[in-house]
């Protein structure tokens, strides 16, 4: 059976090279067999606040694009999530989609009389391609790649993705277009393998 991924971009540009780093990945994920779909979250018409949290709970109205993101994301086995780190973390677009998308009944659900939540996403991988204007080896260093640690524990491990993995691409700025090429290389390699 053929592996279903769903691209997520989550940079505002598709001009970005993150966009580049998704279509490297198709291409490998493409030539192995695998069925991909694309989702620009920037072309995406819904409101990034998540107002009064999560109060009104299985209540909470969703935009029809949306709601179709949602029907991607349980048709996905795979999940490729590209997107600049902005100020030590993903772009405020980003964290409003998956402050609006990951809700009660959907990501996860609550029991009575249990302290951690049923994780209604379990059994889909997810790979994050991140890129930044820090030096790699600073990011992981001096800030120590904090903001992983809070993607993989806080958000995608607790609606049940594993294993959640990681790919970081920097420092862009400063980067020649030799290393842009073998950083696309390096992405279509980790789509043919699937991971």
């Amino acid at each position: 059976m053929k592996t279903n991924i769903l691209l997520i971009l989550g940079h505002p540009s598709q001009n970005s090279f993150c966009n580049a780093l998704l279509n490297a990945y198709r291409k490998g994920a493409e030539l192995a067999g695998a069925n991909c779909k694309t989702l620009y979250i920037s072309e995406l018409d819904f409101d990034v606040n998540l107002a009064d949290g999560y109060k009104n709970g299985e209540k909470l109205q969703l935009e029809e694009d949306l709601a179709e993101a949602q029907k991607l994301i349980l048709w996905a086995d795979h999940l490729v999530l590209a997107y600049p780190n902005w100020w030590g973390f993903m772009p405020a677009v980003t964290k409003g989609f998956i402050d609006r998308i990951f809700l009660p009944d959907f990501a996860f659900k609550h029991h009575s009389g249990k302290i951690f939540p049923e994780k209604l996403l379990k059994g889909k991988s997810l790979r994050l391609l991140v890129t930044m204007d820090t030096p790699k080896w600073w990011f992981y260093l001096i800030y120590r790649a904090s903001q992983y640690q809070i993607l993989k524990d806080i958000v995608f491990g607790y609606v049940g993705f594993d294993p959640i993995q990681f790919s970081t691409f920097g420092f862009i700025r400063k980067s020649t277009e030799n290393q842009r090429m073998k950083w696309l290389k390096k992405v279509e390699k980790l789509g043919m393998k699937l991971k």
